[in-house]
């Protein structure tokens, strides 16, 4: 049977050059919220797909990297850039698309303004359901995809809830590093603030056995940054105003839904919603 690297043209480097220090072209498709972090104030996933020179190597993740040091540096990026940069295998994550990249290196060399540009890199990989992924994580470890791209067949809603706020631990990490760049720095840096909701979506995937009942925290950044465009709407309002874009827009019944998903390093099993993509549903002509 062939592999889905083969049923779709995608490169093929061998084990070895796959899982060594090298530069490599990423189209970034998720940047995850910020956590806090002790050594980097605060810190994001970010996700993306690997450019060959002939097609799509494979699904990526980097990590640690702070957008707002590397934007003050002319480093930043956002969703559908292309980037050029030099990572290594990620040497505290046993997961195999985790990389750390060196920061100095990013450079933006490309973006993908339209739908159209993104569908040829993107719908040949959005095959995966989550039914599979979580069945591949139980039987095959650390073998398993920590990453993918599954087309949603149903969205039924939205749960919204207030955030928790940071924990102890969390605010620590945020305070100290403050502390430090306040002694030996002059950057102006404004702590990390809370989200002040979480998100979660419930679905189900195109697995002909899928009973539905996935319910999936959205992690991405985009809802963090939209919910800050309204920072004196009430709670209940700030839901409503959430549904309406990430339901009743983004899930429309004339968007093709799909799922960027990812796993947690500690507990692969789990799956979260790291980001969206939505095009237009293609017209099928008679």
């Amino acid at each position: 049977m062939m592999s889905q690297m083969e049923l779709f043209g995608l490169d093929q480097p061998s084990l070895p050059t796959l899982r060594e220090r090298r530069t490599m072209r990423v189209l970034i498709t998720v940047t995850a919220a910020p956590n806090p972090s002790a050594a980097h104030g605060e810190t994001v996933c970010v996700a993306g797909l690997e450019l060959g020179d002939s097609g799509p190597v494979g699904w990526v993740r980097l990590y640690p990297l702070n957008l707002r040091h590397l934007r003050g540096r002319g480093h930043g990026f956002r969703k559908y850039d292309i980037v050029e940069l030099v990572a290594s295998p990620a040497r505290h994550d046993g997961r195999t698309e985790s990389w750390s990249p060196e920061i100095g290196s990013i450079r933006v060399v490309g973006h993908l303004n339209s739908w159209d540009a993104r569908r040829q890199w993107l719908e040949p990989l959005a095959t995966d359901s989550m039914c599979g992924l979580h069945r591949e994580a139980k039987t095959q470890l650390a073998k398993a995809r920590s990453l993918g791209l599954a087309p949603a067949a149903e969205v039924f809603g939205l749960d919204i809830a207030p955030h928790p706020g940071w924990s102890a631990d969390e605010q620590a990490k945020i305070d100290a590093y403050v502390n430090q760049l306040e002694l030996f720095s002059e950057d102006d840096k404004v702590p990390l603030r809370a989200p002040r909701v979480t998100v979660s979506y419930r679905w189900r995937c195109s697995a002909a056995d899928c009973q539905g009942t996935h319910r999936q925290r959205l992690l991405d950044w985009e809802v963090v940054a939209f919910e800050r465009h309204f920072p004196d709407a009430r709670r209940d309002v700030l839901g409503g105003i959430i549904e309406r874009k990430f339901l009743g827009e983004v899930c429309a019944p004339e968007r093709q839904v799909s799922f960027f998903v990812g796993n947690q390093a500690k507990r692969p099993q789990t799956f979260s919603i790291l980001g969206i993509y939505w095009p237009r549903r293609s017209v099928k002509r008679r």
